[in-house]
């Protein structure tokens, strides 16, 4: 497994969030956050600049629509990497099958393991497993400069 320049930042301080209660659209370390809030926490955290995933992102799982706005905000910030090579600090979309759009966001902790939020539980640390695998819908990696425009 290899890692990304700043994929062990990006997973320190992602696990830093553990146990933080979920709160839809929040994005506050220790007070709340859903999984994109997660992954914005973990960008200002780095000190990226304030970045919108505005209107790209709904409780519906079940979501159809024409355009995947998540995977469109995720690939405007974020930089493209290959699933099938997994590093500490990769950013992992998901959707439900393959007529939804994109509906949750992790991050890879190396080991098969993920961290992320979700309805109903704190912030964890989880095994990848095959239910998850098989609804990665993209794969990416944080920028070597997060102050980009």
């Amino acid at each position: 497994m290899s890692h990304n320049p700043l994929g062990m930042s990006v997973f320190q301080a992602a696990k830093s969030w553990i146990g933080t209660p979920y709160r839809h659209q929040m994005s506050r370390k220790h007070v709340g956050c859903d999984c994109l809030g997660l992954l914005l926490g973990v960008w200002r955290e780095l000190g990226g600049m304030p970045i919108s995933f505005e209107h790209s992102y709904s409780r519906d799982w079940a979501e159809c629509a024409s355009e995947d706005l998540l995977m469109a905000a995720a690939s405007k910030y974020l930089i493209p990497a290959t699933a099938n090579k997994l590093s500490i600090g990769d950013v992992l979309l998901f959707r439900w099958s393959s007529f939804t759009v994109s509906k949750h966001i992790a991050i890879y902790a190396g080991d098969g393991q993920i961290i992320h939020a979700y309805e109903r539980h704190a912030v964890c640390k989880a095994s990848l497993v095959p239910q998850w695998r098989r609804r990665i819908s993209g794969t990416f990696q944080f920028p070597d400069r997060l102050n980009l425009e």
